[in-house]
């Protein structure tokens, strides 16, 4: 992701001190290509992760990258749900909010 696309308090960061920006979007970097996972997978994992974390930014982020790479808005909202038995029904709702946030624009 360029620095343009970045969320405001990231992109603040990204600005201020580039040497770790830098740093810390090539461990991403290397983390994603660790494995096997192909990117469409790769980015549905971010979304669980960021569902986990209850980071309504993050949610936000990987949704809408997600769109941009051609997975369905059901998809996204799937994930959402599967969060219920682990995250429970408050969290998978919200998730949910917060990916409509983005598919139902």
């Amino acid at each position: 992701m360029s620095q343009q696309n970045l969320p405001s308090g990231a992109g603040e960061v990204a600005e201020q001190y580039p040497d770790v920006w830098n740093a810390y979007a090539a461990l991403g970097e290397a983390c994603a290509k660790s494995g096997p996972l192909d990117e469409r997978t790769r980015r549905l994992v971010k979304l669980a992760l960021a569902v986990g974390a209850r980071s309504e930014g993050a949610v936000h982020s990987h949704a809408r990258r997600a769109l941009q790479e051609s997975i369905g808005a059901e998809e996204l909202k799937q994930v959402a749900m599967m969060s219920i038995p682990t995250l429970g029904f408050p969290a998978a709702v919200a998730a949910l909010t917060w990916i409509e946030d983005v598919t139902e624009k």
